[in-house]
């Protein structure tokens, strides 16, 4: 019974080696943080670790999707030719989060840029997850010009509108 279980929690990967999932879930965790971070420092509701936690579960997805493909003794009946169900899966569920920091008050929507940075983020796991790094490293260095460059040109111009909220406050550090 023991070989039973220390079986189960040893299986082999079969998509790819165990360094390389990993390599994948930690460029997630990393470029997510990225994109949550610059969200942190401008004191906005979704942060670091919701970031970093949304890319690093669109990558296990992906990963776990990879894995169910290369799994030759599946049940027929189970249809495993379609991996792209798992974008729209994911996409659904990063949105379903992303709805939950746009909140609307008195004729004026605010939430909106993190909604999109979880959403972004979610992308960027996935791309991870199919080993496409250089791919989410661009895409999270686009992120980061967007939400840095473009929130400070709007700033400095002036150019912000009843859907730009004021900032919060920045929390105080001890």
């Amino acid at each position: 019974m023991l070989d039973a279980l220390v079986a189960e929690f040893t299986v082999p990967f079969r998509a790819m080696p165990a360094e390389v999932a990993a390599l994948r879930l930690a460029a997630s965790i990393v470029l997510g943080g990225v994109i949550g971070l610059e969200r942190e420092l401008s004191a906005r509701p979704a942060g670091l670790r919701t970031h970093m936690m949304i890319a690093l579960a669109a990558c296990l997805f992906t990963l776990i999707t990879l894995e169910m493909l290369a799994i030759p003794d599946l049940s027929p009946a189970v249809d495993k030719s379609d991996p792209l169900r798992l974008i729209e899966a994911v996409t659904a569920g990063v949105a379903f989060l992303a709805a939950g920091t746009i909140f609307t008050s008195g004729g004026r929507v605010s939430g909106l840029t993190t909604g999109a940075g979880m959403w972004m983020s979610g992308a960027v796991g996935l791309a991870c997850g199919i080993g496409q790094l250089p791919l989410a490293a661009m895409a999270t260095v686009a992120a980061l010009l967007v939400l840095s460059l473009f929130g400070w040109l709007s700033t400095r111009m002036n150019l912000a509108t009843a859907a730009d909220p004021p900032e919060r406050p920045k929390p105080k550090v001890p």
